[in-house]
């Protein structure tokens, strides 16, 4: 799954899971998993790598249903127009 991030790059994260899209103007919410995917992204790390820090930092198994998971946010992300 390849992922450009040129419009990713932008976004403004807070700890807490706020996240301000500067381009647009919208804010929304994530949960604690998915502020790690977003770092993650912005780090231009793979779906794989993210998954990784995911099963060290929470209890989420390894395996094909985590990444699944990931992958699925980020065709959510995909459909918000925040990355390619």
């Amino acid at each position: 799954m390849e992922i450009h991030l040129p419009h990713l790059r932008d976004l403004a994260l807070s700890d807490s899971g706020f996240v301000f899209d500067p381009m647009t103007g919208h804010s929304f919410t994530v949960n604690s998993t998915g502020l790690c995917v977003l770092q993650g992204l912005k780090e231009g790390k793979s779906p794989e790598a993210i998954v990784q820090g995911l099963t060290e930092g929470f209890e989420i198994e390894p395996g094909e249903d985590a990444l699944r998971d990931v992958q699925d946010f980020i065709m959510q992300l995909r459909e918000c127009g925040l990355v390619r």
